[in-house]
């Protein structure tokens, strides 16, 4: 089976790797970044959920890292989460009508900003997945609310992004190219285990779930993946990367060759030493290893790849907001890597 996703206004497939019309060289000036941190969620004093940490890693962005281009996040449209979600709680999210238990399961009390940053959060995915499809790899600076549910949100997750993205992208793929099929690949590397997206996809063999996570972390219930690799507490760099190496040889040994042709990548920072609620031992330097041989990965199979920030609880906030940097710059290097291979083969296809 072939895949491909649409690179400019041409097609790129894995039947041509790096081929793309010629028209199209130098048109994509930078990476896009989708961030929705304006869109302030009201905790009372002392919650554990770290809302500024989004702020701070858009202006690490725009200083550090200039040619990513920063994008507004969408809100996502009542038919977009229905796509995942039971309309009656879309519908509860929106009007407020969720019960104390509800809210405090999710973590978070209801407000009308509440509402909106979870839509935001969705369509930063959905923007962030069209834009892979298009130029080959894009990310969001929030995102991997993987703990959510068709019918309920969970662990500071009220709608699942990666979930509504997933189909909504296979439904505009079929639409784009009718009877065709748009497999995805989920790589959820947060240290917690996406038990929401699990549980959404354990019918769907159009989607292939891969959770690599701590064991004995949240969630204490967890939903069977597609693949799921559990690590012990203390978990360091050697053993995560031969861990992720098996995992990563395991999803493509199940697709055979009929590679997906989109992934999300949940790049959590919480794997990270200095996280307090992520139990492993992994440094800087292994995380910036893991993404760049999950980016790799994709790359040589030609999938495209939309990547969201995640979790990420560090004692010292600038620590959680380093590991993220590091992974958009993993993703920079990514892009541009695609960018310079494509432009080699155009030249050679020009004698």
């Amino acid at each position: 089976m072939q895949h491909a996703y649409q690179l400019g206004s041409g097609w790129y497939s894995e039947k041509t790797p790096g081929k793309r019309p010629r028209a199209q060289l130098g048109r994509l000036a930078a990476v896009k970044a989708y961030y929705s941190d304006h869109f302030v969620l009201p905790l009372p004093a002392g919650h554990r959920f770290p809302m500024h940490k989004y702020s701070l890693l858009r202006d690490r962005v725009r200083e550090h890292l200039p040619a990513i281009e920063l994008c507004e996040a969408p809100a996502a449209r009542d038919g977009e989460l229905a796509l995942v979600h039971d309309p009656v709680y879309v519908t509860a999210v929106a009007e407020g009508l969720l019960s104390p238990a509800q809210q405090r399961e999710i973590g978070f009390p209801w407000s009308p900003a509440m509402a909106e940053r979870a839509r935001r959060s969705v369509g930063g995915t959905i923007a962030a997945a069209r834009t892979a499809l298009r130029e080959g790899v894009s990310a969001q600076l929030a995102g991997g609310t993987h703990h959510a549910y068709a019918g309920k949100g969970s662990g500071f997750c009220v709608f699942n992004d990666v979930a509504v993205a997933a189909r909504l992208m296979q439904a505009e793929w079929h639409r784009l190219k009718p009877g065709a099929l748009l497999r995805v690949l989920v790589i959820d590397l947060d240290v917690h285990q996406g038990n929401g997206t699990a549980s959404i996809f354990a019918r769907d063999d159009t989607v292939y779930t891969l959770s690599l996570h701590g064991a004995r972390n949240f969630p204490f219930r967890k939903e069977p993946s597609d693949l799921d690799v559990e690590l012990p507490d203390g978990c360091e760099d050697q053993a995560y990367l031969q861990a992720l190496d098996g995992a990563l040889e395991q999803v493509w040994a199940a697709h055979a060759g009929a590679w997906p042709g989109l992934a999300f990548f949940v790049a959590g920072a919480d794997p990270h030493e200095g996280d307090r609620l992520g139990r492993l031992k992994l440094t800087r330097e292994g995380l910036a290893e893991r993404d760049r041989r999950v980016l790799n990965a994709c790359g040589q199979r030609g999938i495209a790849v939309a990547v969201s920030m995640a979790g990420g609880y560090g004692h010292e906030i600038a620590r959680t907001v380093d590991v993220h940097q590091q992974t958009l710059a993993e993703c920079l290097r990514h892009w541009q890597a695609v960018e310079h291979r494509a432009g080699r083969s155009s030249q050679a296809g020009a004698y």
